[in-house]
């Protein structure tokens, strides 16, 4: 089977968009995770007013420090909700706008929709997704009164 270059590359950067980012801010503390095809990567901040603010800097900075660019994530696994409403709005705008710009795919999920399950950690989210067929690019925020 020969390849030429163009192909090759193509192939490369579909395997680069296999990355997932995980983002969870309606909890006390913000939660990314990258799962590549090779590893998983995650850090937390406080929640606070001010990253809220800088949630797109954070998550930008997270993506650097693993040598990736936004336009390597495949696609975005959001939380919900419940949970904070600032940290629900903030980071669903930031999905949906990297979604407009750079044609990301998103899933929002809540835990709940996954109360059965036994073995329920960030890294099994977009295995759940996916066995509980959570819609690709909806939005439904849960907020607590």
């Amino acid at each position: 089977m020969i390849l030429f270059s163009s192909e090759i590359e193509f192939d490369l950067r579909n395997k680069i968009k296999m990355n997932k980012l995980i983002i969870n801010a309606v909890d006390e503390k913000i939660f990314l995770m990258i799962i590549t095809n090779s590893n998983i990567y995650n850090i937390t901040y406080e929640n606070t007013k001010i990253n809220y603010e800088k949630l797109t800097i954070i998550i930008n900075d997270f993506l650097l420090s693993k040598n990736l660019k936004i336009s390597d994530i495949g696609v975005i696994y959001i939380n919900k909700g419940p949970g904070s409403f600032a940290g629900i709005r903030n980071s669903m705008s930031i999905v949906k706008a990297f979604n407009i710009a750079k044609k990301i795919d998103y899933y929002c999920y809540n835990l709940d929709d996954f109360k059965d399950e036994h073995d329920l950690t960030y890294k099994n989210i977009p295995n759940l997704c996916k066995k509980y067929k959570i819609k690709k690019n909806l939005i439904n925020p849960i907020y607590i009164s």
